[in-house]
């Protein structure tokens, strides 16, 4: 099996990328905007010159990292590197007969649910607050428009939180407090998830969260387990310190003070 890894240079695809090709099963290429320090990965701008389209040839799957990967994201950025980016990657995808593309969607398709108690899966309504998860979002959307229209299987992962420092071990030095926490992505489980999601048979287009198995945690992974065969081995359980508890309150407090504001303001908003 052919797997194309966009963004095969950055945090995660270098990790992606060196794990599948030590794996028999895989042959393995990928592309980055940035140079990278191996014959197989190659310099390519998917929202620049159309020449990438060449590296398709003969792809089974792509797994799409590739992106601006910042939550504080422009606009300008999310439309260009994010939404155009992958609208172009699904519609030549398709064209040069990829069977999947497993794409890197993300948490903050949901970060309107921060403070509150709601289950996290697929069915719940999404509600992004900022370009970057609307990105996301959009990205999600149009795979399933060409999943249904185009017979192009695609899975969004909604990947947690892998660490680039602190070796990626959870705990309180994680930012944004219990939700930070309880989105931890082992390394060992986020390389597990994306093989599942490389191999799986017969899904034609899912939106699956991908975290470890932390106690506590919102994001249901149940439905990654059994669409997939996802099979998580690590799960850390939030250690909540009074100060972490304190930002949470305030934080949920004047994010709720402030809709109703709006809401007072602007009925039908």
């Amino acid at each position: 099996m052919h797997v194309l890894i966009t963004g095969a240079g950055g945090h995660l695809g270098r990790k992606l990328f060196d794990t599948l090709e030590a794996t028999p099963e895989f042959t393995v290429s990928g592309i980055d905007i940035r140079p990278v320090d191996h014959p197989n990965i190659h310099t390519e701008d998917l929202s620049g010159d159309p020449k990438w389209v060449a590296r398709l040839k003969g792809v089974d799957v792509i797994v799409h990292l590739a992106g601006d990967r910042e939550p504080a994201a422009s606009w300008s950025s999310a439309i260009k590197h994010n939404m155009d980016a992958a609208l172009s990657l699904y519609h030549h995808a398709a064209a040069m007969g990829v069977r999947r593309v497993v794409l890197a969607s993300s948490n903050w398709v949901h970060g309107d649910k921060r403070f509150a108690q709601d289950r996290l899966d697929s069915s719940t309504p999404p509600g992004p607050v900022n370009a970057y998860g609307m990105s996301k979002l959009f990205c999600e959307r149009t795979g399933a428009y060409f999943a249904k229209h185009h017979g192009l299987s695609v899975i969004c992962m909604r990947i947690g939180w892998t660490q680039w420092t602190h070796d990626n071990q959870p705990g309180p030095h994680m930012a944004m407090g219990r939700w930070g926490q309880e989105m931890w992505l082992s390394d060992r489980d986020f390389l597990q998830g994306m093989h599942a999601a490389i191999v799986a048979d017969n899904v034609e287009f899912a939106a699956l969260n991908l975290m470890s198995d932390n106690p506590g945690m919102r994001w249901d992974i149940s439905e990654t387990k059994r669409t997939i065969g996802y099979a998580p081995q690590d799960g850390a359980k939030a250690s909540i310190t009074p100060l972490i508890a304190m930002k949470s309150a305030m934080k949920g407090f004047f994010s709720h003070s402030l809709v109703k504001a709006i809401e007072s303001r602007f009925p039908d908003w």
